[in-house]
């Protein structure tokens, strides 16, 4: 057996129906979030509403048509760790303007 065919044997093929269920889900995803607009709901729910309908259909692409439902690694890797990593950025920052503020403070106070 040559080395493409041993590949070929352990390569996963999902079925047709799991693809079109994900359409199907996509669809009616977007139909719920042109549903929002339609029905004018306004502000923080619609937004809301929008926001959610939006990174469902994003999770299902990526979970389906990337195939990172079946790599767990992958998984963490390409979508658990970048916003992790921007959360402690984020938190740096913060920490890094409050030290800003209070030296201002400290400054402008005894200027006066």
């Amino acid at each position: 057996m040559t080395d493409a065919t041993a590949h070929a044997d352990t390569q996963q093929h999902h079925p047709v129906k799991l693809y079109l269920t994900v359409w199907v889900w996509l669809f009616i995803l977007s139909a719920c979030s042109y549903f929002v607009d339609y029905v004018g709901v306004q502000g923080l729910l619609r937004w809301s509403l929008i926001i959610l309908f939006m990174l469902l259909k994003a999770g299902l692409i990526v979970a389906i048509f990337m195939h990172m439902a079946w790599e767990r690694l992958t998984l963490i890797y390409a979508i658990l760790l970048p916003p992790l990593l921007i959360l402690v950025f984020v938190a740096i920052m913060v920490a890094e303007s409050n030290y800003t503020l209070l030296t201002r403070v400290m400054n402008f106070a005894s200027g006066t």
